[in-house]
């Protein structure tokens, strides 16, 4: 099978975004729209029900970096958030996240979001303490993230 090039699959994607496919649960998009890498987008998860995330909106950062999709994307939580796979400045530990600790090239950005709000449901999360409404982690360089990581 041949393989996608990077940014034919990343314009699938933004075209997804913005139909807002899916169950409206979660959503992504660029940060800006002259942004011709690709690289920065924004995502937003809503809270699941019966949970202590309920009625709040969770905003978060992606990079996707230029291994993308070989490579995760890096994740961070802008909105502040108890969750077992952040740590104390937003970034997600996606190899926390069961479901995505094996990256596969064919896991998308939608994938990384619906799964992040399935950990947050989960039984062992879902009745976590969480900081008050509307405080957010500091702001990072995401291209520092990588750095350090590797990428």
């Amino acid at each position: 099978m041949a393989k996608v090039p990077r940014s034919f699959r990343l314009l699938e994607e933004l075209e997804k975004g913005e139909k807002g496919l899916g169950d409206g649960s979660c959503s992504y998009g660029l940060k800006d729209s002259d942004d011709l890498d690709m690289e920065q987008w924004n995502g937003t998860i809503l809270g699941p029900p019966h949970s202590a995330y309920e009625n709040r909106i969770f905003s978060l950062s992606i990079y996707c970096h230029n291994k993308y999709p070989d490579l995760p994307p890096i994740v961070k939580f802008d909105s502040r958030i108890n969750l077992p796979c952040v740590d104390s400045v937003g970034v997600v530990d996606l190899t926390r996240v069961r479901s995505l600790s094996q990256w596969r090239r064919e896991y998308t950005l939608e994938n990384v979001l619906v799964e992040l709000r399935r950990e947050m449901a989960s039984p062992s999360n879902r009745k976590t303490p969480q900081p008050p409404e509307g405080s957010e982690f500091p702001r990072i360089n995401m291209f520092q993230v990588a750095e350090q990581r590797g990428i």
